[in-house]
């Protein structure tokens, strides 16, 4: 196909072409080479700590799901699918809407 470029390749062919010296990587520069060094003057250049590191893991894994304290409920229930494609049609958020739209139909609708 003209003009197309490889991006990738079969573990046997990465075989391959490192065993005809075709690799396009020397692993002993790469070994050889200096690692990174920070020069201490720009702070958003240094490298983190191991103990950073593994707060922001830490951090990363606690903000993940649904917030603590929400007082949402999984449920399975059915609706029309005209009904659904409408509130999907809007965008991204359709659930929130719909939730708005039940809340505003329970205000009008007082079981009391």
């Amino acid at each position: 196909m003209a003009g197309s470029k490889r991006t990738s390749m079969a573990t046997n062919e990465m075989h391959a072409t490192r065993k005809g010296g075709e690799s396009k990587t020397d692993l002993a520069k790469v070994r050889a080479g200096t690692p990174y060094v920070w020069d201490g003057k720009n702070e958003d250049e240094r490298p983190l700590t191991r103990e950073e590191m593994q707060a922001g893991i830490e951090a990363y894994r606690k903000q993940r799901g649904r917030p603590t304290g929400s007082d949402k409920e999984s449920t399975t229930i059915r609706f029309d699918r005209d009904v659904l494609a409408a509130f999907r049609a809007a965008g991204p958020g359709w659930q929130t809407r719909m939730n708005a739209a039940l809340r505003d139909w329970l205000k009008t609708h007082s079981a009391t």
